[in-house]
């Protein structure tokens, strides 16, 4: 669905994409992270044709952004993380506005606008005007519009910042509804947790880069085998200690009384193989499982770049 290649980007002396490589499949649900200056919004925009990159390609359906911007733009249904203007107009002017922008008139236009409000949940406020919503209402609203013209692709930048957690909630079910109806769907947030949750694939930026990207069931497997090992022992600490240096997978071991905690970089048959080796050698395991983590843990892990301190024993 969206490929994108080597996309660079600069403000003056401040470059906010340094070659940015990004694909979606169709049909995803693609959640796009990253710490605040990592590029994320300046990328949204310019898939969404709203800013032009200094170098680079975008293809959407294997149409050339660049080369031909309106084929493009009739796939593209685009959230931003402000609600925008036109506010003074009731939630039914506001979107026949913009269905007429579609070339939508009559009542092609009035059907098509009272059911998107009706999916959103806006049907009892037909005649508010949009000043007068929340602003969980306004970006439902905003989501409806960017509906209108039925696109293939849906780009959310940070739909639910500002949310209450109940209206957050509801957001998110909704997002999901389109998604299980066929829309290909991207969302920029920070809230970490409701990524891991709801999508399909996840794309970690930082510094105007993609740093990992991939379907959320094989970053989440990536957590899994990232975590630290918790190894708790009755007897033999000289023994175990001697046993998990040697270990290749073993990368750093801090301890605490009769309990370690190991860095450890394999897989389950790797942990089954250093529990076997402890075993082995008769040293009674009480404890042996990996700490539980998240997608937040992974995402400060990957981009936190200050030096692990661990601390050991003097006679490991």
């Amino acid at each position: 669905m969206l490929e994108i290649r080597n996309l660079k980007k600069a403000y003056g002396n401040y470059h906010a994409l340094l070659g940015l490589d990004m694909s979606v499949r169709e049909g995803s649900l693609y959640g796009l992270v990253g710490p605040n200056g990592a590029g994320k919004t300046t990328a949204i925009k310019i898939i969404s044709g709203l800013l032009s990159a200094d170098e680079g390609e975008v293809f959407i359906s294997g149409i050339d952004a660049r080369h031909e911007p309106d084929r493009v733009k009739e796939l593209i249904g685009y959230v931003p993380d402000s609600f925008g203007i036109y506010e003074n107009l009731t939630v039914r002017e506001y979107m026949e506005f913009f269905a007429a922008a579609y070339g939508m008139e009559g009542l092609v236009a009035r059907k098509r606008c009272e059911n998107l409000i009706a999916q959103v949940g806006l049907e009892d406020k037909m005649d508010f005007h949009v000043n007068a919503l929340s602003r969980g209402m306004q970006q439902r609203l905003c989501l409806a519009r960017a509906l209108i013209h039925d696109p293939r692709l849906l780009i959310m930048d940070e739909p639910t910042s500002g949310l209450d957690p109940r209206t957050r909630y509801e957001f998110k079910e909704l997002v999901s509804e389109l998604h299980d109806a066929g829309k290909t769907v991207i969302v920029s947030s920070h809230v970490l947790s409701e990524l891991s949750q709801m999508c399909t694939d996840v794309g970690i930026m930082e510094n105007g880069q993609m740093i990992i990207s991939g379907a959320m069931e094989s970053i989440m497997a990536r957590i899994e085998s990232s975590n630290p090992i918790r190894i708790t022992i009755m007897d033999g600490m000289n023994d175990a200690v001697a046993i998990m240096k040697r270990n290749p997978h073993v990368k750093t071991i801090s301890q605490n009384g009769h309990q370690f905690l190991v860095n450890f970089d394999g897989f389950r048959e790797d942990e089954a193989a250093l529990l076997e080796q402890l075993i082995g050698a008769d040293i009674p395991v009480r404890e042996f499982v990996r700490e539980p983590g998240s997608l937040e843990s992974y995402f400060m892990q990957i981009t936190d770049h200050t030096e692990e301190k661990v601390i050991m024993r003097n006679d490991y």
